[in-house]
């Protein structure tokens, strides 16, 4: 699964990519398939199951799968601020950062699309059509056409 092997790609071994693919496929099935039917979210072409469980997955397994011999340049990384050299390579704790990460970006994506919502609701008048226009067909009711020959 592409998405899920795009954060590691640089830094595993093709062992390690097969087993990451796997496993992206695995739970990209599952997010898809059963949580999005169990939980019933709108995702628009699976893009959240497939694009966000799978490159999370991928993240946490290149914390976790990382070698110096692929990428020798994780071997011995400057700690910023620090100065201390440290080992990227895969590990529990390296997949514990790769979490860190993961959460302080998810909350930042969070919080600012809820900021660019309000705003663009503000200056359109709001986010979502009414229901007579919804029940027409928004092809129809916003622009005037259909999109389909009946």
């Amino acid at each position: 699964m592409s998405t899920t092997i795009t954060p590691a790609s640089g830094f595993v071994s093709v062992g390690s990519a097969l087993l990451i693919g796997f496993c992206g496929g695995c739970v990209c099935y599952v997010a898809v398939a059963k949580v999005k039917a169990k939980l019933q979210y709108d995702d628009s072409l699976d893009a959240f199951g497939v694009h966000g469980i799978g490159s999370t997955t991928g993240m946490l397994l290149c914390g976790l799968l990382a070698s110096a011999q692929v990428n020798p340049s994780i071997a011995s990384t400057y700690r910023p601020g620090g100065g201390d050299v440290v080992s990227l390579e895969g590990s529990l704790g390296q997949m514990g950062n790769q979490a860190i990460g993961i959460v302080a970006t998810a909350a930042l994506a969070v919080v600012m699309t809820f900021v660019i919502l309000k705003v663009v609701g503000l200056v359109t008048g709001g986010l979502r059509v009414d229901d007579e226009a919804e029940e027409q067909g928004l092809d129809i009711s916003q622009h005037g056409e259909e999109a389909y020959n009946s």
